[in-house]
């Protein structure tokens, strides 16, 4: 019998967001949005507790048909690769929703949870939907939120922002359509019906030109959301203008759906075009990881800074994907965790610290530890968090990578070992400048320290920081069977590889008589 709870988790944000926009009274509209968050959160969290932490396929599933005709179907179901992030996604859209009531956002506040809560349905569809059309359906009502999130609650140059994170995004949406339609008739060819359906797809036979084509078509939209060097340019302009809640979701979750994308779809859907693209991949996540850090290290705007570090922890993230081993993908997805709590802590810090000076710029600070002391242990303990301190969650993310990343290829984890010490250089040097440097100006010695909503806001993140950085079991042990299910198919390609490689090797070599009768003597 199907429970209908996966329905349920990814519309009861959109019944919430229409019941707000029913309301007058402002805080109202914020408690009601933070109650209707409430609900999917809880749910999530019901979803980790009852998770059978040994089925590596897809639980809780909901099947109907939906469109026959074209074999497109409404399949919803979570594994323990979706499962993580759906948990991670209600916990910061809470979080936000909480933040932003007090009094981060003061003009349109109806407009602005209804918006959030949209956001909120398209997040979680993508994670469960089982069907590529659904699941493209979501992918796309993603866009549309946050491109008003930015467009009208952003400062500065808002609409640039927003419309350019709108037409990179789309470009690769367009490809990655064309991909899925010709996959589905793919399908009908193989199999004598048209399907959307996932597992269906995953059988579907392609020619090597096909499967080129096509992953191409899915890795080139998920590069663009990751982002991945050197199609990362919409990614500050983005952050640095969005509002503060904003920021925390693109950082948080919404980059991660182009590497659960990879995970999800182009390296299970095409596994010998993936193994082929290894050497590719990993040289765009190191180049990434360095770049990103380097550029993060020059940045005078403390939300810049932390949005170029998104492309260098994101650099990460893909390196440990393309190691095509369970140490590699299994630190991936725990680092996406991790970059979602730990950017998203310091990009609210950041909007704290904004709503006090209105200014980001990393001159206009100094001796801040003296007037805010609460706001500076916080902030520390999130830079540490961001920076792989072992203890806290980012370090185990980093350490399984760099694990599975050496079993693949040591010199690209040599490479992207000084991405973790530009890392902590950058982050270690600005919180030097802003908490410990000489008092630039006068009211930075009279600001405000942290309200109870602020506190409030930030003590569940450190909590989960500090619970994956010492705890992991529960987290791991829910994904690592679906990892292995993920991993069967490249890994059966990767033996072929190696097949092709000795029989090419033995073919290049002459017989020699004389050599095998010495061998035999």
């Amino acid at each position: 019998m199907q429970s209908g709870i996966l329905t349920a988790l990814v519309f009861f944000p959109l019944l919430g967001a229409i019941f707000v926009l029913m309301l007058a009274d402002e805080r109202g509209t914020w408690n009601s949005a933070f109650v209707f968050s409430l609900v999917p959160l809880a749910i999530s969290l019901y979803l980790f507790a009852a998770f059978d932490s040994k089925e590596p396929n897809y639980q809780f599933v909901e099947q109907y048909s939906w469109i026959p005709q074209y074999g497109i179907s409404y399949h919803l179901g979570i594994d323990g690769i979706s499962l993580l992030l759906t948990v991670l996604t209600t916990i910061l859209i809470s979080l936000s929703l909480l933040y932003s009531g007090g009094g981060d956002i003061e003009q349109r506040p109806r407009e602005f949870c209804f918006f959030l809560l949209v956001l909120e349905t398209g997040l979680l569809g993508a994670l469960a939907a089982v069907d590529l059309f659904l699941f493209y359906v979501f992918w796309e009502v993603m866009l549309i939120p946050m491109y008003f999130l930015i467009g009208i609650w952003g400062h500065g140059r808002k609409i640039y922002a927003a419309i350019k994170f709108v037409l990179f995004t789309m470009v690769g949406s367009f490809l990655m359509l064309v991909a899925i339609i010709y996959l589905a008739f793919a399908a009908r060819h193989a199999f004598g019906r048209l399907s959307f359906d996932l597992p269906l797809l995953y059988r579907v036979p392609l020619s090597e030109t096909e499967a080129h084509w096509l992953f191409a078509g899915f890795a080139l939209a998920f590069a663009i959301k990751v982002p991945m060097w050197p199609v990362h340019t919409w990614l500050p302009d983005a952050h640095t203008e969005a509002p503060t809640a904003g920021s925390v979701i693109l950082a948080g979750i919404m980059l991660k759906m182009g590497t659960y994308g990879f995970v999800r779809f182009a390296i299970p859907l095409f596994p010998a075009v993936a193994v082929e693209a290894v050497p590719l991949f990993l040289a765009l996540a190191v180049v990434g990881i360095v770049y990103g850090a380097l550029v993060a290290m020059t940045q005078p705007d403390l939300k810049r800074l932390i949005a170029y570090s998104s492309v260098s922890h994101l650099g990460f993230v893909m390196l440990g994907i393309f190691a095509l081993n369970p140490q590699g993908i299994t630190g991936a997805i725990y680092q996406m965790l991790s970059h979602g709590l730990s950017t998203g802590a310091l990009f609210l810090l950041i909007g704290m610290l904004y709503l006090r000076r209105h200014t980001r710029e990393i001159a206009e600070f100094g001796g801040l530890w003296k007037s805010v002391p609460v706001y500076a242990g916080i902030f520390m303990f999130a830079m540490l968090s961001s920076a792989g301190l072992p203890g806290l969650n980012g370090f185990i993310g980093e350490f399984l990578i760099m694990v599975g990343t050496f079993l693949r290829s040591w010199p690209a984890a040599a490479f992207a070992v000084s991405g973790i010490v530009l890392g902590a250089l950058y982050l270690l040097w600005a919180y030097e400048r802003v908490m410990f440097g000489p008092i630039s100006h006068a009211v930075n010695a009279t600001i405000q320290d942290l309200t109870g909503r602020e506190i409030a806001v930030m003590v569940p993140l450190m909590a989960l920081m500090l619970f994956m950085g010492l705890y992991p079991a529960p987290l791991i042990s829910r994904m690592q069977p679906s990892v292995e299910r993920m991993l069967a198919g490249v890994q059966i390609e990767q033996v072929r590889l190696k097949q092709r490689a000795h029989r090419q090797v033995a073919v290049s070599v002459p017989h020699d008589p004389a050599l095998e009768t010495a061998s035999v003597r």
